[in-house]
């Protein structure tokens, strides 16, 4: 358990909330001309936790069957939670917690029917819009990802994803209409998710299918997507505070964290460079250029990738204003792991720490990691940071009563609220704001299941796409709703007990 050193303390203005993907929650994949993603393109993986490299398999044959299925069932995605006819009721649940901020994302495909469309679909407009002033309604500010693992198919299937210099100019096409016509109702927004993803999961982050790359090296083809991102991230910065004078536009990582597996100088060097691994592509995001090893490491396995003139430019005046992440847990790095055993995690496996507990889907959870993480992005950076996704997936049940008593997820809060504190009262880390990820309960990104469940409200809805879609207060809904109400402040001194809908804490 973490052990706190200061007292709980969060800045007066600190932005308590959640966050969704849009391709995990709103469904109507198919309603008012939103156009397809290569996430409705992708099927439920009944697989165990040890198969996480399955996760992501994907071939053109899947895709050319996928767009000539109607299945929902198969396509979980395709239905989602239904947010897109239930938004007017999750918002109200989220203010009801007394969110500050809802992390959400914009579906491209619901902007722009076909990337290549000249003119905007404004059923898809009018949808965002209504939202947004959902929120506004009840005070709630909205913070934007452009994109969360989306890619149009019309992308994928004309132009190999990013790997086309001409998805930059697609995207910000559509950027700029997202900040033309929301950028009254949003101050906060996200270029990409996970930025540093597609190297792991390419399909969803790059809309790259490894059997269209028959010219070229996958991987060459991957660092060429990835430098295609960052110019279209740096332009769409500068586009963003262009065009909406007071936005506060950031970048978005995936906070691995690897500890060495023992002392022994060969495990702390493969630690360092798995490390330095995860910043390559943040590093240009926050200091607007290349780092020199990631040019090394391009160059070294033989490979070349493309680049304008203006590159250097561009990068250099697109830089973000913040560094939001998302951080679940850590894991170990060996330099032979020979006779250990691996751990599964966020799309990446490490070799398991015999110190850490894990949950049902095999991930080691770590509060103290969290400060650790938030501790070297300041010290890198010195850019204010947002936790934009962290949280516990787990089977919840539905008790015969029609409650969820999930003190598992309300503990795993509880810890890391601290971890939290620490690292803006005793570290001096500029935190401005934490969003719960999967604030209701949604869809996988992995696997496409509902039985990993995040929320605070539950949905009933199962693997197989039974259910009526009610929406159920958890017990770590009220727990949540607390925690915002003291501003981090009252989260107990030890451990939580549940009794029906009150809580003690002892």
């Amino acid at each position: 358990m973490y052990k706190n050193v200061a007292k709980l303390n969060f800045p007066d203005k600190f932005l308590w909330g959640g966050a969704t993907a849009a391709n995990q929650i709103e469904g109507a994949w198919n309603v008012d001309g939103k156009g397809m993603t290569i996430e409705d393109c992708l099927p439920y993986r009944n697989i165990g936790v040890a198969d996480f490299t399955k996760q992501f398999a994907f071939d053109s044959k899947e895709l050319e069957e996928a767009i000539k299925s109607d299945d929902e069932l198969k396509y979980p995605k395709r239905h989602g939670i239904d947010f897109y006819h239930h938004y007017k009721e999750d918002i109200a649940l989220f203010a009801e917690m007394g969110f500050k901020v809802y992390r959400m994302s914009i579906s491209w495909s619901r902007i722009f029917t076909n990337p290549d469309d000249e003119e905007p679909n404004e059923k898809g407009i009018k949808f965002y819009e209504d939202v947004f002033k959902e929120c506004r309604k009840y005070g709630i500010e909205p913070l934007v990802t452009l994109s969360h693992y989306d890619p149009p198919v019309a992308l994928v299937k004309k132009y190999r994803g990013w790997y086309s210099r001409k998805t930059v100019d697609l995207f910000i096409k559509y950027a700029q209409v997202c900040f033309e016509r929301f950028g009254k109702y949003v101050k906060y927004w996200l270029t990409f998710n996970e930025v540093d993803a597609m190297l792991r999961h390419p399909v969803t982050s790059g809309g790259l299918i490894e059997d269209q790359f028959k010219d070229v090296p996958f991987e060459q083809a991957i660092y060429q997507a990835m430098h295609h991102q960052m110019i279209a991230s740096a332009l769409a910065v500068k586009l963003g505070h262009k065009l909406v004078p007071n936005s506060k536009i950031g970048c978005m990582m995936t906070k691995l964290l690897f500890y060495p597996y023992t002392c022994k100088p060969e495990d702390n060097m493969a630690a360092l460079l798995r490390m330095r691994s995860i910043y390559r592509y943040v590093d240009i995001q926050a200091l607007g250029k290349y780092p020199r090893y990631l040019i090394k490491e391009i160059k070294n396995k033989g490979y070349h990738v493309n680049m304008k003139p203006e590159d250097d430019k561009i990068l250099a005046e697109g830089t973000v204003d913040f560094i939001s992440f998302s951080y679940y847990m850590s894991s170990c790095m060996a330099a032979d792991t020979t006779g250990l055993t691996m751990s599964p995690g966020n799309t990446v496996n490490g070799v398991k720490n015999p110190y850490l507990p894990a949950s049902e889907w095999g991930w080691q959870t770590d509060a103290s990691g969290l400060r650790y993480s938030l501790i070297e992005i300041y010290d890198r950076y010195r850019k204010p940071l947002f936790i934009v996704e962290n949280g516990l997936g787990a089977k919840d049940e539905l008790t015969s009563d029609g409650k969820i008593h999930d003190k598992y997820r309300m503990e795993y809060l509880q810890e890391h609220i601290r971890a939290m504190s620490d690292a803006i009262n005793v570290d001096g880390v500029d935190l401005i704001g934490y969003t719960w990820w999967g604030c209701i309960d949604l869809i996988s990104e992995s696997t496409r299941q509902m039985s990993k469940r995040y929320g605070f409200i539950y949905v009933n809805l199962d693997d197989q796409g039974h259910g009526d879609y009610r929406r159920i207060k958890k017990d770590s809904f009220y727990y949540y709703k607390k925690i915002i109400a003291s501003n981090g402040n009252d989260i107990g001194d030890r451990k939580i007990v549940c009794v029906r809908m009150n809580y003690s804490l002892i």
